[in-house]
């Protein structure tokens, strides 16, 4: 499977008298460099290791596991299975550097994220519920109410909608239609919207 390590520029739109206005993301995909490789002979599954973002300082293992490659220190390293024939990096060279110029338009792809965190919220954010009784005096505005069984079963049931952190979890939206390739500036614009703020980093994957 190709894939690459980009970052989320932001949202613009496409306005058409027969469309209407389509909603298009910016991503600044790559450049990534070939840091690791898995083979099934010796880890029983094939993967490529992809590097993305530069770093100033990393600690002494990680500085060893760059200098194997030969390329400098990255921010950001992810695993991208290999699964179909004609689509596998197994070929590549540790160091080799790979762009966006893998993807072509009209290419359909995965992107996965992480969704902006909102912190600890109560049950009326987090999943919907409409509250108590507005009315002058009610102790029970915002609150979840009771959530006991009585005596049977005497438990609280499993899945019970209640206050705790909300968002920050890793997203994928599927089946993005890429629109257009911009090799020269590692740009990459999808139709849809795609998980994360912006600056958020994103794995983008061929389906």
């Amino acid at each position: 499977m190709l894939g690459l390590i980009g970052r989320k520029i932001g949202m613009t739109q496409n306005l058409r008298e027969d469309e209407g206005a389509t909603p298009l993301t910016v991503i600044e995909a790559g450049p990534c460099f070939v840091v690791g490789k898995r083979t099934v002979e010796q880890d029983g599954y094939e993967s490529v290791q992809l590097g993305f973002g530069e770093k100033k300082r990393v600690t002494k293992p990680l500085e060893g596991f760059f200098k194997k490659s030969r390329v400098k220190p990255l921010a950001h390293v992810f695993e991208f299975r290999t699964k179909r024939e004609g689509q596998t990096f197994i070929s590549v060279k540790l160091g080799q550097k790979i762009g966006v110029e893998i993807f072509q338009k009209g290419d359909r792809v995965d992107v996965t994220g992480w969704s902006k965190g909102k912190g600890f919220q109560g049950v009326v954010k987090r999943h919907g519920y409409s509250g108590g009784p507005k009315s002058h005096g009610s102790m029970s505005g915002r609150i979840p109410g009771s959530i006991g069984c009585s005596t049977t079963p005497g438990r609280v049931i499993k899945g019970k909608g209640l206050p705790g952190r909300m968002g920050g979890k890793r997203k994928t939206v599927k089946n993005l239609k890429v629109l257009m390739v911009d090799p020269e500036r590692n740009l990459l614009l999808v139709k849809g919207a795609v998980p994360g703020s912006r600056r958020g980093l994103l794995l983008i994957k061929t389906r």
